[in-house]
């Protein structure tokens, strides 16, 4: 995994309460849901105290396996989810409203919230029973699109020039869906930041984004804070494209049989392999998947090569989207 960037220096947030032990706990708003964090994490949008939702907390994690000699290292129970990374620390879900961070020596929150608002935060939003894609969503007036695709398809890229473009991010890298009701599936909004390459940056350009200096050689995006552009409530689902390169912008429905395995493909949870859905998991994993690729379906979207014409890729998408009737 990449390693991120320290955080921008802004105000932090005046809500927060302090522990018992004398930890500052943090109060935020993300997926819909209050969280309180014993780690700062200003990617977050502050709210009020309130009884959380999701709780993180900082202390050991006796991980079932040793890991002194690996890099990564993932263990997958019924209850409980472990991942570690030697270089940043380790990190445990507890049912569906807990995760312990015990990080490695040295390391400050600034590096704790990269697999804390990635991969961990995925697992633990999966475990709430919701179906969650590694893409980038974004709100267009009352409809939404969702951007999937291999790294470096150019997922965060094309959001931001939607962005740029005058419509509104809803997530970046983590798209947590709600299927409660299935004839109105929900995108819930994430937090104001999107990652983008430099080269990416230079182009788009987002006015209304502040920009956290990259200071890892192993950084390959910048973040970047939106100050507006962030759409706060839930949006349906109304189209979910997989990007891919081509010689003109162009947008064509792949068929029914291929929509169920794309979106299996790009679910967060894959990335983890059969390990990561034990017991009845699977199916409820795959019942999800066939029920937003039934109802919504997937389609390719070409994106032309070169990012001075990616704004024809912008057109074709609110083209596509307003002969829509749903």
């Amino acid at each position: 995994m990449n390693l991120p960037i320290a955080s921008l220096a802004r105000p932090e947030p005046t809500a927060e309460t302090v522990t018992p032990s004398g930890r500052v706990r943090h109060f935020y708003k993300a997926y819909g849901l209050i969280v309180s964090s014993e780690v700062t994490l200003p990617e977050l949008e502050p709210t009020a105290p309130a009884t959380p939702d999701l709780e993180i907390a900082v202390g050991p994690v006796d991980f079932p396996d040793a890991v002194a000699q690996d890099a990564t290292a993932f263990r997958f129970e019924a209850t409980r989810q472990y991942l570690s990374w030697q270089a940043v620390g380790a990190f445990m879900i507890s049912g569906a409203n807990r995760i312990d961070v015990d990080p490695a020596p040295g390391i400050d929150d600034p590096l704790l919230a990269f697999p804390l608002l990635g991969p961990v935060m995925a697992l633990a939003l999966h475990r709430r029973g919701l179906l969650v894609l590694h893409a980038s969503a974004i709100a267009v007036g009352g409809k939404s699109v969702i951007f999937m695709g291999d790294k470096g398809a150019g997922k965060s890229t094309m959001a931001g020039a939607m962005i740029r473009a005058g419509h509104r991010l809803l997530t970046d890298d983590v798209v947590a869906l709600d299927l409660s009701d299935p004839d109105r599936p929900m995108i819930l909004p994430g937090f104001p930041q999107l990652k983008l390459a430099a080269d990416a940056a230079s182009v788009i350009r987002l006015e209304q984004a502040e920009v956290r200096p990259q200071v890892h050689p192993q950084i390959d995006k910048a973040q970047h804070r939106l100050r507006d552009g962030f759409a706060t409530e839930a949006v349906p689902v109304s189209r979910i494209y997989v990007l891919e390169r081509g010689g003109r912008a162009a947008i064509s429905p792949l068929t029914g049989a291929a929509a169920l395995p794309a979106i299996i493909k790009f679910s967060y949870i894959t990335r983890f392999g059969r390990q990561a859905l034990p017991g009845d998991f699977a199916a409820a994993h795959l019942r999800q998947c066939a029920q937003i690729a039934g109802r919504i379906g997937v389609s390719r979207l070409e994106v032309p090569a070169g990012l001075a014409r990616i704004d024809e890729a912008v057109a074709a998408i609110e083209t596509d989207l307003a002969s829509r009737t749903r």
